[in-house]
């Protein structure tokens, strides 16, 4: 049996872990230790997505098989060197603080409650009311195939290319796809909710077979829908490289449009294990979306 440690150095920060043979993903004999090893792996190319910007976090603190919960606030006894920014949701009377991420410390001291999964805004400090990117939610119904994913991601790729946007497309870590176009300044999150909301409409109208627009039951079709409601303050969306409490150990993972266009990858082809070297092959796909916001025309 490996040696497991009780704290980690990290940079300048020590950090306590705990229970790293704890079984996290037992059917892969994956552990919370394996867990912590990854995102510290990976936290080069994943804390730029988290600087300024809240995360929500899902807490699985026997794994996946067993019970979870959302974390949007600070958590008890977080160490005083952890950044939080204030926020009052429409339907509270209190302001709450929410948690950012600054460090890899910062990273594997929430992951070692047992957080496998970060969930991030589409805004950042110091206006949250200001969204800096564009959320394209693209979600299976029941009997859709991730190759109807795939299909339907390239409609939108297409939709966009002659509008002059910039897109990039990463697996939700589920059987979806999410699509990115950095924003520049100056939008709100209504104007750019009905920008998409109008832009799924065209798409549905063009690929009804294919595309709808979310509303009601839709994720009963054989039909691939565009979430509009995702760009909404305080919604959040899987961070990418964040791992997803679903066997196999699945990753979100940024992708090229020609991997797309090949269509000859799977949801399973990204995981804990197989994402480190793809990085070392392929780097950051994603960065572009932290640079060179757009503006958006008339859909």
């Amino acid at each position: 049996m490996r040696e497991i440690s009780s704290t980690w150095q990290i940079a300048e920060q020590t950090i306590t872990v705990s229970n790293l043979d704890k079984p996290f993903w037992p059917e892969e004999g994956l552990t919370k230790g394996d867990m912590l090893q990854y995102y510290l792996n990976v936290a080069p190319v994943m804390l730029p997505y988290f600087k300024n910007r809240p995360v929500t976090l899902r807490v699985f603190p026997d794994g996946i098989h067993g019970f979870s919960y959302y974390q949007r606030d600070l958590p008890e006894k977080a160490p005083e060197w952890f950044r939080s920014i204030k926020y009052r949701p429409k339907t509270a009377k209190y302001v709450i603080q929410l948690p950012l991420v600054d460090n890899a410390a910062g990273l594997i001291w929430l992951a070692n409650l047992g957080s496998i999964e970060f969930h991030l805004w589409g805004s950042h400090g110091p206006d949250l009311a200001q969204p800096d990117m564009v959320i394209l939610d693209l979600d299976p119904g029941e009997e859709a195939s991730f190759a109807d994913v795939l299909q339907a991601a390239l409609r939108l790729q297409d939709t966009l290319d002659r509008m002059g946007l910039k897109s990039y497309p990463k697996t939700s870590g589920g059987r979806g796809l999410h699509v990115y176009l950095p924003l520049a300044p100056g939008y709100s999150f209504e104007a750019v909710r009905s920008w998409v909301k109008n832009l799924a409409k065209q798409l549905a109208t063009a690929y009804p077979d294919l595309i709808t627009i979310a509303h009601g039951a839709t994720h009963q079709s054989r039909q691939v829908t565009i979430d509009y409601a995702q760009n909404s303050i305080g919604r959040n969306t899987a961070a990418p490289y964040t791992l997803r409490a679903y066997p196999g150990a699945p990753v979100s993972t940024p992708l090229s449009w020609k991997e797309v266009e090949e269509g000859r990858l799977t949801p399973s082809d990204f995981t804990l294990k197989s994402i480190p070297r793809r990085l070392q092959k392929v780097q950051d796909l994603f960065a572009p979306v932290l640079h060179g916001g757009q503006h958006l025309p008339c859909s």
